[in-house]
């Protein structure tokens, strides 16, 4: 995938769809890789999450650097190699949570949109490529709570939104890639 015509590509999946080890698979013949993790640091009272940072770690090879940052449009733009976002789920919360607007659903979606659209004009004119892994919230049911169907709606749109400018877009079900690059978009997705 490195070389020549520079790609951008969105990796989609549920939990543990192996949509990470996908995405990491596509930057195997890189020399160098700016793996940007944009998930919290594990505390010590979660052991499941630390366990899932660690095994997430242990998977990068040598070359590979680490920026852990929600700040996914500046570490793009200071990686000096292709790049790996992990994940954009946890970039919209991150959005979401810095502007402390759990509780203000238009100023959170508002928030999301424009740092999406700050993401894309940066995911179009990549200058190396770039492979994103996000969570598909679409095949679940809709959440019981106002900041579960909130995640959700801006996570969604985030997603319609990167498929429609990437090169390539897979979606990871049960260990299976499914290619949707060549698909049409559905009129009015994105609104």
């Amino acid at each position: 995938m490195t070389g020549g015509v520079m790609t951008t590509t969105l990796v989609l999946g549920g939990a543990r769809s192996g949509k990470s080890r996908y995405a990491e698979s596509l930057l195997d013949d890189a020399d160098a890789v700016t793996y940007i993790a944009t998930g919290p640091l594990p505390d010590e009272d979660d052991g499941d999450w630390k366990a899932r940072v660690e095994e997430h770690q242990a998977r990068r090879a040598e070359g590979w650097t680490t920026v852990e940052s929600t700040d996914v449009t500046r570490a793009i733009l200071s990686a000096r190699a292709p790049s790996l976002v992990d994940c954009i789920g946890n970039w919209v919360t991150g959005t979401i949570d810095a502007a402390k607007a759990w509780d203000n659903r238009d100023k959170a979606l508002t928030i999301v949109q424009e740092r999406t659209a700050e993401l894309v004009a940066l995911w179009t004119n990549a200058p190396y490529d770039i492979v994103a892994v996000t969570n598909e919230v679409g095949m679940s049911v809709v959440p019981e709570t106002a900041s579960g169907r909130l995640f959700q709606d801006a996570l969604g749109r985030v997603n319609a939104t990167l498929s429609a400018v990437s090169d390539r877009v897979h979606l990871i079900v049960a260990g299976r890639v499914i290619d949707l690059s060549s698909s049409p978009v559905v009129p009015g997705a994105l609104a």
